[in-house]
């Protein structure tokens, strides 16, 4: 599809000049302000041409200077070249302290625009996949990702995030669960204070409690000094339980009784020690039904649940893989000291049709891996090494082919359901009888299908 360029020009000499100049983008042209207003509304172009000199003052530049403002204001991304005189200089430099992109002397030479406005486009395109990278990362913590999904997530995130609210977050190993409590912690009053972390699953059962709530010297052998806990380190801050799930039974109590009371016990003491802090709990289990099976205490559970943010797995981000690849290949590359444009259409394809049962922290490995092994501009399928089912469905964003298997799907269920009834088969697909015959004869269906 052709970009957009807004040229707004009141001579009609110039405009039909600029149509064939940039045969190669789709040109609107506007002749006035209300005009250059509403076609900017309605196409959003990237670039756009203006001649300061527009009626109802074609003689003077304060039509031009007001359209520009307006266009600045709607769209302030926008690349605006401003076109005008050559005894204008002074009007030329206000308009760019303005903020247009660029200038240009009449007389118009077509070959000099051109790259003008070409290097805009490139310009534009470059912030807006920036944009794009940077967009719904929660305070720069990494979590990237532009599909509903994960809309849906930040929203939770944004919202909570000021409160005091205990929240727990369920996924898939690699979504993301401690990248997400950084965030929520990030965007909280308490972001000043510590976050700390700790994986239930890593440590022992017989030092579990020690390492979060701490112990009293003399407490155990080995215990040469007082030394507090994750609980009491955390003071103020954020505490990130992750894999709350595999937590023991004998500690689970102890954790309620702290979330109740907001004091601990640390091993060995008897003193009671009060503890202002957040938590944050983590897990790839499914906590109601270790609830269900006494694997895990139902009042622990509704304490650290107050609310519940799923984070879906990479497989189930539509859209998201190719953009969180890119962003982790442009950082990796930066460490590196390479330069690798991108991915080739055969990576791409690998990319999106491989199910990436480690989600994120698998893709962050792989690519890295293939930036550090390609020897091209271009990362390529073979450089990512994925083993790839070999009954996976090939990419198609062929949108006639797309749109076609849709419709033979659709007919081929309808006339399934209503058992080759074609008048009911017609009136479940809300379509005519003769659009159904023409559509069979198309794709080559029978009433058997």
């Amino acid at each position: 599809m052709k970009e957009t360029l807004l040229v707004i020009e009141d001579d009609i000499g110039i405009q039909k000049q600029l149509k064939w100049t940039f045969s190669d983008y789709n040109v609107v042209q506007a002749y006035d302000c209300n005009s250059a207003i509403n076609a900017l509304r309605r196409h959003e172009p990237k670039v756009i041409t203006l001649d300061l000199g527009l009626p109802p003052d074609p003689d003077n530049a304060s039509e031009g200077l007001a359209t520009l403002k307006e266009i600045l204001t709607l769209m302030p991304r926008s690349k605006v070249i401003v076109i005008t005189g050559n005894d204008d200089k002074d009007i030329a430099l206000k308009a760019i302290e303005m903020g247009a992109h660029d200038f240009y002397y009449k007389p118009i030479d077509d070959d000099i625009l051109t790259v003008i406005v070409n290097r805009a486009f490139l310009i534009a395109n470059l912030e807006l996949e920036n944009e794009q990278l940077k967009q719904f990362s929660l305070n720069g913590n990494g979590f990237i990702g532009n599909s509903p999904k994960v809309q849906h997530v930040c929203r939770l995130v944004e919202r909570i995030a000021p409160t005091n609210i205990s929240a727990l977050l369920l996924g898939e190993s690699g979504t993301g669960k401690e990248v997400i409590a950084h965030s929520i912690h990030n965007l909280s009053m308490r972001k000043t204070q510590p976050f700390v972390a700790i994986n239930c699953a890593s440590i022992p059962e017989t030092l579990l409690e020690s390492e979060l709530f701490g112990y009293e010297k003399g407490a155990f052998t080995g215990a040469q000094k007082t030394t507090k806990g994750k609980v009491e380190s955390a003071e103020g801050g954020t505490l990130f339980l992750d894999e709350i799930g595999d937590m023991p039974l004998s500690l689970q109590a102890k954790m309620l009784r702290f979330l109740q009371e907001k004091v601990v016990t640390r091993v060995g003491g008897r003193e009671d020690i009060p503890v202002d802090i957040r938590i944050i709990c983590a897990t790839h289990q499914n906590l109601e039904h270790m609830v269900s099976d006494k694997l895990f205490r139902e009042d622990l559970f509704y304490r650290i649940s107050e609310i519940t943010i799923q984070i879906p797995p990479l497989r189930e981000r539509d859209g998201d893989i190719i953009l969180i690849a890119r962003a982790i290949l442009q950082n990796q590359c930066q460490l590196i000291g390479k330069q690798i444009n991108g991915f080739n259409d055969e990576a791409v394809e690998a990319l999106i049709n491989y199910p990436w049962p480690g989600n994120v922290r698998e893709l962050q490995n792989k690519v890295k891996a293939a930036s550090i092994m390609s020897d091209g501009k271009q990362i390529t399928a073979q450089d990512l090494a994925l083993k790839l089912d070999n009954n996976a469905i090939t990419l198609d964003l062929n949108l006639k082919k797309v749109r076609e298997d849709a419709e033979k799907w659709a007919i081929s269920q309808a006339i399934a359901i209503m058992d080759g009834n074609m008048s009911n088969t017609a009136n479940l697909l809300g379509i005519t009888r003769p659009t159904l015959y023409s559509l069979m004869d198309k794709y080559a269906l029978k009433k058997n299908t």
